[in-house]
């Protein structure tokens, strides 16, 4: 006899992870809220280039490890990376343009989330530029 539940799935509780996205700016690199959960919320991180296949991954790291770059809070929504010599490395394959007054030149890419290995690998080659309007407090006039 069949059993009364055949042919029937269970419904999955994991809810899916969204887009991750890296927004590069002439300052900061920012990881989204999705990019942060792939990673598992890393107190460090590693940023890791591949010249020949134009891929940005990211990576946790331990905080003694060479390279490590310091990254989320516990429960963080968002990150932004400032460091000086990353940001510079990135931007050499999301070169950002020039924005007009009052605004910020960004590029934004979409990642693959590897959650098995809480790595997120990003293709320059997908990379779209824009400008935004800037945020923080406005210059005195």
């Amino acid at each position: 006899m069949a059993s009364l539940l055949q042919g029937f799935e269970e419904v999955q509780l994991v809810k899916p992870v969204g887009k991750t996205v890296m927004t590069v700016t002439d300052s900061a690199i920012r990881f989204n809220k999705a990019t942060v959960e792939v990673l598992g919320s890393p107190a460090y991180v590693k940023v890791l280039i591949n010249e020949k296949t134009k891929q940005i991954a990211v990576t946790p790291a331990a905080e003694k490890a060479d390279n490590a770059v310091k990254f989320a809070k516990a429960g963080a929504a968002s990150v932004s990376v400032k460091e000086p010599v990353l940001v510079e490395a990135v931007k050499a394959y999301l070169p950002v343009g020039d924005a007009p007054e009052g605004e910020v030149a960004y590029q934004s890419v979409n990642g693959a989330a590897y959650a098995e290995s809480k790595t997120v690998i990003f293709d320059v080659a997908n990379a779209t530029a824009g400008t935004m309007k800037r945020r923080g407090r406005k210059k005195a006039a």
